[in-house]
């Protein structure tokens, strides 16, 4: 499967989706949901990302998006990349996260496995297109 987000017009609405390494559970507490949420925010106002619905998962993310103003891919690629980071400093620096040792283990252990991941620089796992819809 590709590791890469492609989409054929950013213009379109598309639904995709994207799950944490080994499915770990890791939107169950506010604070990491908090953070997906503004680094959206953020995509919105500074990058062109519109966004038409969204769930967030315990382990997973879909959304319905599209942009007039930057590719896609582009904006996707970064979002993940941030959120990744500042995912994993979060769970690092959580003192009260009483799973931390074990995510961060499994994280660390999915990148080393995973070529999506040379220095387990990345939470979220494969890219997945499911659908495209045209309106």
């Amino acid at each position: 499967m590709s590791r890469k987000y492609k989409f054929g017009d950013s213009d379109k609405l598309y639904f995709i989706s994207f799950a944490v390494v080994n499915w770990i559970d890791v939107f169950v507490r506010k604070e990491y949901k908090d953070i997906v949420i503004d680094s959206w925010k953020y995509c919105q106002e500074k990058k062109g990302l519109e966004i038409y619905g969204w769930v967030i998962m315990p382990s997973h993310i879909h959304m319905i998006i599209s942009s007039k103003e930057n590719k896609l891919e582009d904006i996707i690629r970064d979002m993940k990349s941030h959120t990744s980071t500042a995912l994993r400093k979060q769970i690092t620096e959580n003192v009260t996260e009483s799973r931390r040792n074990w995510m961060l283990w499994m994280m660390e252990r999915a990148g080393k496995k995973n070529g999506n991941n040379n220095d387990w620089s990345r939470t979220f796992g494969s890219n997945n297109i499911t659908s495209r819809y045209n309106y």
